[in-house]
């Protein structure tokens, strides 16, 4: 048996035995060093998903860890090794699969979501979603890998380039990281964001940040542009202001990258869309080249994992670490310390 975090009913998150299953053909058994709390474990907690998520449920896909035990047919792994995991498991047979766009199979399966996290002490997944992760990372840095992806494959969906410029609206984690992921593509960007705490931890990693209830940041933006606009804007507030904003700020032919989730239809301003001949993208997920960009930028520094992690707590004090972030204040990210940083690696 091993212990494991678990969502029980809205609002409701338990710490508990859960049975540990043998690797079977094609699988690995994890020992998980650390998992990050995300915005979708949030909107888990607090019942959102219910009609998706079948209690009770095993929390967590943003992870680092090692391996443990490989079982039949596993080539390329072997007790020890370091990594992370793509929490996707698609079908392979339907229309998106078929067509290239396995991220955003018609019948995914995330785990995590739809099937047990990585928020216990032991965890068999599919050999295939292995990350390897260099020897040289620290585990607590590289459980911001698979966020990280997300970035990555947010950039690439808005096709940003070298010295275009990007507004990133909404300055919590994946909004960091976007754009600190668009300033290694050669961007020049600007996140807007009301959290003062949070914009001083961007504004530490080099970024310049506007705050929007004080500042007039389509504005601010013509200043920045010569009345030109931004080339890209990032949605990733999840408010219907934050929607205002992005498309506000977009000059002729500009991008509107949609990345948050938006519980509720928006009103846009479409004519905006026709005067300036924008341009609206959705972005979801990753695919396996993003992860493998990631773990080079949280590897090499270019994404300062260390400061953007405010706090790491052990398995058993994950409920209260929920109750922390959904409460607001001073935290960027939050990691749960499954207590195996060393397991596997004398095997």
């Amino acid at each position: 048996m091993t212990l494991a975090v678990r969502y029980t009913a809205a609002r409701t998150l338990d710490t508990a035995p859960a049975e540990t299953r043998s690797p079977g053909p094609g699988e690995v058994e994890l020992a998980p060093a650390y998992v990050g709390i995300c915005g979708t474990d949030l909107h888990i907690f607090h019942g959102d998903m219910d009609a998706r998520v079948h209690t009770p449920a095993v929390l967590g896909h943003e992870m680092s860890g090692r391996v443990v035990r490989v079982g039949p047919d596993v080539a390329g792994w072997a007790p020890g090794d370091a990594v992370t995991v793509m929490p996707l498991r698609w079908d392979d047979s339907c229309p998106a699969c078929r067509s290239g766009h396995r991220h955003v199979c018609q019948n995914l399966d995330f785990i995590g979501i739809d099937s047990p996290g990585a928020m216990q002490q032991r965890w068999t997944v599919p050999a295939g979603t292995l990350v390897r992760l260099p020897d040289t990372l620290a585990l607590d840095r590289a459980a911001l890998v698979e966020p990280t992806a997300v970035a990555v494959h947010d950039v690439g969906r808005a096709a940003v380039q070298g010295g275009e410029r990007v507004v990133v609206v909404g300055g919590g984690p994946v909004g960091v990281l976007i754009a600190l992921v668009a300033r290694a593509a050669g961007a020049d960007v600007r996140i807007a964001e009301l959290s003062a705490h949070r914009r001083a931890l961007a504004e530490e990693s080099g970024l310049t940040t506007w705050d929007p209830a004080a500042d007039n940041v389509p504005e601010l933006v013509g200043e920045w542009t010569g009345d030109a606009g931004a080339d890209v804007a990032f949605e990733v507030s999840g408010a219907a202001a934050g929607v205002d904003t992005a498309v506000d700020v977009l000059g002729v032919r500009g991008r509107l990258c949609l990345v948050a989730i938006h519980p509720r239809p928006r009103e846009v301003n479409l004519h905006r869309f026709f005067w300036r001949e924008l341009t609206l993208v959705g972005a979801r997920l990753y695919d396996r080249s993003d992860f493998e960009r990631a773990v080079e930028l949280v590897a090499d520094g270019t994404i300062p994992a260390d400061r953007l992690i405010s706090k790491v707590v052990p398995l058993t004090e994950a409920p209260a670490a929920f109750e922390a972030l959904e409460a607001g204040g001073d935290v960027m990210k939050i990691l749960v310390d499954c207590g195996n940083e060393s397991a596997g690696a004398d095997a």
